[in-house]
């Protein structure tokens, strides 16, 4: 009987449990969608017109600190800084947002927020490297369409494979 039961309830409680992952797959990928994306003009992020206000805010921090350059603990100590790392880029973002009260280092964005991909800012999270998507562009200090460093907009692929996707709640 217990065999028969755990027979019964495994492969629906699996299927289940898979579904509820919040594992990111092997690659981030831009997809424009009319409406609902930003777009990148003069390598800053122009939102969507019916972008909520939190996401408006997220992407003017982002365009903000968009040409600062690299810094390892920049933004860590304090949002407003000459030099950001990517946790410190992904901190002042959500911050912005409202999303966020202080700073903090990349494998803690491995649980922030809710589970799984958002509606409009999505957390790529794992030990030592965290970015972000907001309305569909990806704002990363890695794997940038430039030569230089620190935090830029990207539509440009890149491989996720061991990350975790986390996002605030309601967005």
């Amino acid at each position: 009987m217990t065999r028969f039961l755990l027979n019964l309830l495994l492969p629906p409680l699996c299927a289940l449990l898979c579904q509820c992952g919040s594992s990111a797959g092997n690659r981030w990928e831009y997809k424009f969608a009319p409406g609902k994306t930003a777009v990148i003009i003069g390598g800053r992020a122009v939102p969507p017109a019916n972008a909520p206000a939190d996401v408006l805010r997220a992407i003017s921090a982002g365009n903000r600190i968009c040409t600062k350059p690299y810094r390892r603990g920049g933004g860590h100590a304090k949002f407003e800084d000459s030099a950001y790392d990517c946790s410190g880029t992904v901190s002042y973002v959500l911050h912005a947002a409202g999303e966020l009260d202080e700073p903090t280092v990349s494998s803690a964005f491995r649980s922030y927020g809710r589970s799984g991909k958002g509606k409009w800012i999505t957390v790529y999270a794992r030990k030592g490297h965290v970015f972000l998507e907001v309305a569909g562009l990806r704002l990363d200090t890695g794997y940038s369409d430039a030569d230089s460093d620190g935090p830029r907009w990207s539509s440009r692929s890149r491989p996720t494979k061991g990350y975790s996707m986390r996002h605030p709640s309601g967005l």
